[in-house]
């Protein structure tokens, strides 16, 4: 299913899609040159927006679930990308132990960790999915409804390697971003690889020191292609700590929001952009109790204190200070069958592979989509987004808006590997 692009009738979209055509040799040196220089996370996805004037990352994971929704088409690029991760990391690898997230899991995200095996089956790896979970003792069977079979084990630790009953391997594949804090169990394994690096989960990783990398990769390539980077990066600021039990930790939001949103105003005014700018307010790390806010104008910042006065009347003790990122927002003007719908871009190693539009009825072009009752379209993939197509029309090609979207997942993907660089607690020191 193609799904109908509003953006295929404006202007600015094309306008970007034709200069990253024109600018594709480049663009492709220029990335090659970067993994020269720079490893790529082993795994992301990323969740884009199409405003129509502009197309941007809004979130990048390391640690993507949601490969269930990618097509038999799209598995053959997942396979090949395994095999060069692999490759570069432990040619010699036999078996793989895939960990996944603690706790009650859902028939999705179980059809998840089924792909992902499926995926490092056929890329030569013997895989078993070990939990870390306590309350997993034994070794559990589950029947997916697609009839996928998942089998979860409980993981062994020894001194220095993690394994299974009768099963050792040499590289342990983490789907769990560890957003409650690194268990034991997973420290000091000098023996084996542990990927992605315990680093890249929340305990450490910070959305504003992502989008800090992302701006600077996002200036470069801007450069290289003559365009604005606004563009394709969105604005963003951070309010370290916030204290919502003080009257200063609200002050301290509404100001960096007042500073974010005339940023943006001012970019419109530069563009002509008649659309009303906003901003939207996340956790800088992990997830906070009051979710992701969209703010417009002052009026959602006061809906946004009668959150968190509503929070600290339920809970026994105040929610403790938490770090936030204050983010551009970026409209999507996309649809799936009316739908408001964003493209969201999976990578493995240093490739694209494939995709997915994530969907949610009911929703607005200014809010977001990652929610209970998103449903999820397959991209397009009938042409390869990594084979562009030359001298057609902007905005009525595809393969070709697809080529744009990966290029902007690349992007977002090289950010993360700087990110990983710069967070790295055993990387060397140059004076």
């Amino acid at each position: 299913m193609v799904p109908h692009l509003i953006t295929a009738l404006t202007g600015p979209i094309n306008e970007l899609e034709q200069r990253v055509l024109d600018s594709m040799p480049a663009i492709e040196r220029w990335f090659r040159l970067e993994w020269m220089e720079h490893t790529p996370p082993f795994y992301t996805s990323v969740d884009i927006r199409n405003a129509g004037f502009k197309l941007a990352p809004v979130s990048t994971r390391l640690f993507p679930t949601g490969w269930n929704y990618l097509t038999p088409e799209m598995l053959p690029l997942a396979v090949q990308a395994a095999m060069a991760a692999i490759e570069k990391i432990c040619p010699e690898a036999r078996n793989l132990l895939l960990i996944p997230k603690n706790g009650d899991h859902s028939a999705r995200y179980l059809a998840n960790l089924a792909q992902l095996s499926r995926i490092f089956n056929m890329a030569g790896l013997n895989v078993r999915l070990g939990s870390i979970d306590p309350a997993v003792k034994q070794s559990t069977t589950i029947e997916l409804p697609d009839g996928d079979i998942v089998t979860l084990e409980p993981v062994i630790r020894s001194k220095r390697r993690l394994g299974l009953k009768n099963f050792d391997p040499c590289t342990i594949l983490l789907n769990n971003d560890l957003n409650t804090g690194v268990p034991g169990i997973l420290e000091e394994i000098f023996e084996q690889y542990l990927l992605p690096p315990l680093h890249a989960g929340w305990p450490t990783r910070r959305k504003s020191t992502h989008f800090k990398a992302y701006e600077e990769v996002a200036k470069r390539l801007g450069k290289l292609m003559g365009v604005d980077p606004w563009l394709i990066n969105p604005l963003f600021d951070k309010c370290d700590e916030v204290d919502f039990d003080k009257d200063s930790g609200l002050d301290d939001l509404r100001g960096q929001v007042d500073v974010v949103l005339a940023r943006v105003r001012r970019k419109y005014k530069e563009y002509g952009i008649k659309e009303k700018p906003f901003v939207v307010v996340k956790a800088d790390h992990g997830t906070h109790e009051i979710g992701i806010v969209t703010v417009r104008d002052a009026k959602d910042l006061q809906a946004l204190a009668e959150r968190v006065k509503t929070l600290n009347q339920r809970r026994k003790t105040p929610l403790p200070p938490h770090g936030f990122m204050v983010q551009e927002g970026v409209l999507t003007q996309e649809r799936v069958n009316d739908a408001v719908a964003e493209p969201v871009i999976y990578t493995m190693d240093r490739y694209v592979v494939g995709g997915y539009y994530r969907v949610l009825a009911g929703r607005g072009a200014d809010e977001t989509l990652k929610a209970p009752g998103s449903d999820y379209v397959p991209l397009a993939f009938e042409h390869s987004t990594q084979l562009p197509q030359p001298g057609v029309k902007p905005g009525a090609s595809v393969p070709n808006r697809f080529y744009m979207y990966g290029v902007v997942g690349r992007l977002a993907m090289l950010a993360a590997s700087y990110e990983l660089e710069a967070t790295d607690p055993d990387a060397e020191v140059y004076d």
